[in-house]
């Protein structure tokens, strides 16, 4: 029997002896011919009452408090508290003087007032946490302390998927810590617990190359478990960037885009991989394999080593063979660099 199956008895039961006691205050009229007593009518809908409401005021609502409470980061969750403690202390205070007035006045100002203060009270020490917790002395090693002005890098998730970066974090080029804010990883678990298979791969692969970057990495990882505003979690990186002062490793070109408009600095996987492509010139000769046809007549096409497909010219009867050709053009697109070259006739490598 789960628990909600069992609040529902519960609250059956209350809301029959509720029932019951309503229904002697009732006369009820006859059913079917015969008088039934009000307390039994009032206990039958009391039961059927009680069976179907009391999720609805019992575990619903603390399973929603649950769930949100698991998501609010711990030093919201303190902020909020002290916040609500104070305010509560300064109601009850405040309710003294407000109690003696005339009227309604005093029965009414010191609830209104206590709403109020408490109110109040969880706004300003939430949004406030980081200067009260660093008077106070508490969370010292706080996540905006250790982030501020750092060089870090806010991971996203399809850089963590992509798992080129850790590749590129072995090597020394990036300085500062990466960091995982908490959302992005709730939004990897999500993808790897999709239904969709190829999804749910794909979720799999980043967990696992975010567990790889963390332990074999030369450059820190750290999870960071503050939140952003925003809807969705490409807003809350660009808000979470402008807050700590980090750029973006990505490779989402509208992420890219978005994060370019409002100031923030991105670092692109994609961009630097064509960045580190090596430099062929016009004029330089190399030898490459042709593996397949090109769209026009005669045309054959080679990639070298680091991927750029190079579209020669006269290379389709080197289909399959290793062929010197003469670089004629060089073409840098949004999708990478393209280089146009010419086949040296017998220069066949078979």
């Amino acid at each position: 029997m789960n628990v909600e199956l069992a609040f529902r008895f519960i609250g059956a039961v209350a809301f029959a002896a509720a029932g019951w006691n309503l229904g002697s205050n009732f006369e009820l009229s006859p059913i079917q011919g015969g008088a039934l007593p009000g307390e039994l009518i009032g206990a039958a809908i009391g039961v059927a009452v009680g069976f179907v409401a009391t999720p609805y005021i019992t575990t619903r609502p603390t399973a929603f408090v649950a769930d949100h409470a698991r998501k609010l980061p711990v030093k919201d969750l303190v902020a909020a508290v002290l916040g609500l403690l104070i305010s509560l202390v300064l109601s009850a205070l405040l309710a003294i003087p407000l109690a003696i007035l005339p009227g309604i006045f005093g029965r009414l100002l010191p609830f209104l007032g206590c709403l109020f203060l408490c109110y109040v009270g969880v706004t300003v020490f939430v949004g406030r946490r980081d200067d009260i917790f660093g008077l106070l002395g508490w969370f010292s090693n706080s996540d905006r302390d250790s982030l501020d002005h750092s060089a870090g890098a806010l991971l996203d998730t399809s850089a963590i998927i992509d798992g080129r970066i850790a590749d590129v974090g072995r090597t020394g080029f990036l300085a500062g810590p990466l960091v995982v804010p908490r959302f992005v990883l709730r939004e990897l678990q999500h993808i790897a617990d999709s239904s969709d298979a190829l999804r749910r791969s794909r979720g799999r692969r980043g967990l696992e190359l975010l567990d790889r970057l963390r332990k074999s990495s030369g450059v820190p990882v750290k999870i960071y478990d503050g939140d952003a505003d925003g809807d969705g979690v490409d807003a809350k990186l660009v808000r979470l960037a402008q807050n700590l002062k980090c750029a973006i490793v990505t490779n989402d070109y509208n992420l890219n885009r978005i994060a370019a408009v409002q100031g923030v600095r991105v670092l692109n996987v994609n961009e630097l991989a064509n960045a580190v492509k090596a430099v062929v010139l016009p004029g330089e000769e190399i030898v490459v394999r042709v593996i397949q046809e090109g769209k026009e007549p005669g045309q054959g096409v080679a990639y070298l080593d680091d991927g750029t497909m190079v579209v020669v010219d006269g290379g389709r009867r080197h289909l399959d063979s290793d062929v010197g050709i003469v670089v004629t053009r060089v073409f840098q697109t949004a999708a990478g660099r393209m280089i146009f070259a010419q086949a040296k006739e017998h220069q066949s490598l078979r």
